[in-house]
């Protein structure tokens, strides 16, 4: 199975992974979107696709949310937005999502 159709989140470019060397997922510094906000957050008690899916999907209901990539081995979860997000709101929807929020990486 690959990392695109792992986690049933698409993912960007043909790298083959949607996760960076250091877990931090397929963005580099710039989140890959010019001019976007990117925060990492630990989320814990994910360890599959389908906790990543589930997360993902409540996160990216956040209003200005562009990007969201999950990654349930490392517990990180990358949130390109176009303006800051209020982390209520994130931590409102790992909760949904039947997560826990841990604050930011």
């Amino acid at each position: 199975m690959t990392a695109e159709t792992k986690t049933g989140i698409e993912t960007a470019g043909t790298t083959g992974s949607c996760c960076s060397s250091n877990g931090t997922g397929h963005h580099g510094p710039s989140g890959g979107q010019a001019g976007g906000v990117t925060v990492v957050y630990r989320v814990t008690g994910m360890t599959c696709g389908h906790c990543e899916g589930a997360v993902s999907s409540e996160i990216s209901a956040i209003a200005g949310v562009t990007s969201v990539t999950a990654t349930a081995a490392t517990g990180l979860v990358t949130v390109v937005s176009d303006a800051p997000v209020d982390e209520a709101d994130v931590r409102a929807a790992v909760d949904e999502a039947g997560y826990e929020l841990a604050g930011t990486a």
